[in-house]
């Protein structure tokens, strides 16, 4: 038999030397939608796999994305490799807005295999990333050639996010930062944070320069040197949320609100990206480690 088919129930019974663990319950107004896809990378310690999916019809087009994967049962049997197939479950009302459940293996990784094919068409460690435009809080046209010879991190929020782990955090993060640079004249000058709104109908530079405002203090001297926010069309803003894996829709059950994941990425003086960051289990001080390596 060429594939080992293997079917991982979503109830596992624990002995009773173990202590049960309680995967999220999702709540009435979340989605359900089937996906396929083949595992390349697993982070056991933080419970994601990364998965290069098929199409998921009616949600998202085919790309390779970290996945949160709740039930610790999982991890002894996924490998790079492996394919599967799940139920996507997204809740904008969790804490992890999306995640997999119901997890199948229909085919344990094959030796004889080539690896994953990566998709250039998104972010990879080392690739450079293409130039955008966008226009920043103070109504100016910025590229990212305007950050060449500086460490650049890009992350992604809409104004309007309720929730304290996703873009309130993002935000925090970037403005804890800046202010920490602030008065250190060496790292102000190397380091660059942005700021990138997917939310264009709302979030205009006016508006999110009241936003940044809001992090840095309501001085109305204050410096958007290290720290900024842009936004552009919808076309613009899509075309550099895909390059990094960012996913975002407008909530059906309520417009003003957005289902999204996170995504912070890390780029070099010399425009390449070196470190991509998933969800919101990072620090300021992780972040400028991670920009220091890239000098």
């Amino acid at each position: 038999m060429r594939y080992l088919i293997i079917i991982l129930s979503a109830v596992f019974l624990f002995t009773a030397c173990q202590k049960a663990e309680t995967p999220p319950q999702a709540s009435p107004s979340a989605k359900r939608y089937n996906m396929k896809g083949k595992v390349v990378a697993i982070d056991k310690a933080k419970k994601k796999a990364t998965i290069a999916h098929e199409d998921i019809p009616g949600f998202m087009e085919a790309m390779t994305m970290d996945f949160p994967i709740h039930e610790t049962w999982v991890w002894e049997d996924l490998q790079p490799g492996s394919e599967i197939f799940a139920e996507l479950v997204v809740d904008n009302t969790a804490q992890d807005t999306y995640w997999l459940e119901k997890i199948g293996i229909i085919a344990a990784p094959n030796p004889n295999q080539p690896a994953v094919q990566v998709d250039e068409r998104f972010a990879q460690i080392g690739n450079e990333v293409p130039d955008f435009t966008l226009t920043n809080q103070d109504g100016k046209r910025i590229s990212l050639r305007d950050y060449r010879g500086k460490a650049l991190a890009i992350t992604f929020i809409y104004s309007r996010c309720p929730l304290p782990n996703f873009c309130i955090a993002m935000s925090k993060n970037f403005s804890d930062l800046a202010l920490q640079l602030k008065d250190n004249a060496e790292m102000k000058d190397k380091i660059r944070l942005l700021t990138v709104s997917f939310d264009p109908q709302t979030d205009t530079p006016e508006k999110l320069r009241q936003y940044g405002l809001g992090y840095l203090g309501k001085n109305e001297n204050a410096d958007f040197t290290v720290w900024q926010l842009a936004v552009g069309s919808e076309k613009e803003v899509r075309g550099i949320a895909d390059f990094f894996g960012l996913r975002y829709e407008i909530s059906e059950e309520d417009k003003t609100q957005f289902n999204h994941s996170l995504r912070t990425a890390v780029i070099s003086p010399d425009g390449k990206v070196t470190k991509i960051l998933p969800g919101s289990d990072w620090t300021p001080n992780d972040l400028l480690r991670e920009m220091q390596k890239t000098f």
